[in-house]
């Protein structure tokens, strides 16, 4: 690499811009694929799924990972009376970062009667990483919504935790226009406030689990059940549940592995399976 010194400027590293814009809509009685925009290293890919089960929409990042400086954006729209699940094949890994940050917006919009379930596997930061991510739902008041997110604190299985770096993770929730709840997790010291008995204390990875739609609440109890030791629910406000867990990475991916079928089948009338994607 050429100094400054020598008169020239010293090269930047490549970077990953990667888009995906997909709808899906209704055609006759099925949900069906209207339109999609894909910009790498983001694809859709979209298998085969068993009988009962929406169409599936399968988010794959051809780099391998994410580093300091890469960015993507996310845009799904669900239409009218359309069901749709959406979810990663594996988890994602945010490499350290040199100083810039990873940053990952993802909106989701749902129509009329139309039903998502936002299920990527988890996201883990590797130590140094930095990300600032952002999820953003727009749904009309009789949509229904399953949205889950799992952030894993470093790789455990080689002895490294989330000691630096950032993590700027924050929801936004729109219903028939409306802010109907908003919540962020901001860690600049994160090797501090992981290990602080009165913050993380401790934990390896953190999950959040969110229901949104009419008559919500009728499901507390099923939450409370679900939560288990490591987690807690609530009805932060009207048509908004919410389900969370903290803990060693292993045990909160089981906690989440096994709410989910029980809460699709509850909640959204899917099969009480969990995605295959979540068991190949």
């Amino acid at each position: 690499m050429l100094s400054h010194a020598a008169g020239c400027a010293v090269p930047s590293h490549q970077r990953a811009d990667g888009a995906i814009d997909l709808r899906f809509g209704r055609l006759g009685g099925d949900t069906v694929l209207k339109h999609l925009y894909q910009q790498a290293p983001s694809r859709v890919l979209f298998p085969r799924v068993e009988a009962g089960e929406p169409p599936l929409g399968a988010l794959v990042n051809t780099a391998g990972g994410l580093a300091g400086g890469d960015a993507l954006s996310l845009e799904v729209m669900v239409g009218e009376g359309g069901t749709a699940t959406l979810c990663t094949p594996a988890a994602e890994k945010i490499y350290r970062s040199l100083g810039p940050e990873t940053v990952i917006q993802t909106s989701l919009r749902i129509e009329a009667g139309a039903r998502l379930e936002w299920l990527p596997q988890e996201t883990i930061l590797f130590n140094g990483a930095r990300l600032k991510r952002r999820l953003q739902v727009e749904m009309t008041s009789c949509a229904r919504l399953l949205a889950a997110e799992m952030l894993v604190f470093g790789r455990s299985a080689r002895g490294e935790y989330f000691e630096s770096g950032a993590l700027h993770d924050a929801w936004r929730l729109r219903v028939a226009g409306k802010l109907s709840w908003i919540d962020a997790t901001r860690l600049d010291e994160p090797g501090t406030a992981l290990k602080d008995r009165f913050g993380f204390g401790g934990a390896g990875a953190f999950a959040t689990l969110l229901l949104a739609g009419q008559d919500v609440s009728a499901h507390l109890p099923l939450l409370r059940e679900l939560a288990g030791p490591l987690g807690a629910a609530t009805l932060p406000r009207e048509g908004v549940a919410l389900l969370r867990w903290l803990g060693p990475a292993v045990e909160v991916r089981r906690w989440l592995a096994g709410a989910v079928p029980l809460l699709r089948a509850a909640w959204l009338g899917f099969p009480a399976t969990l995605p295959r994607l979540w068991t190949t």
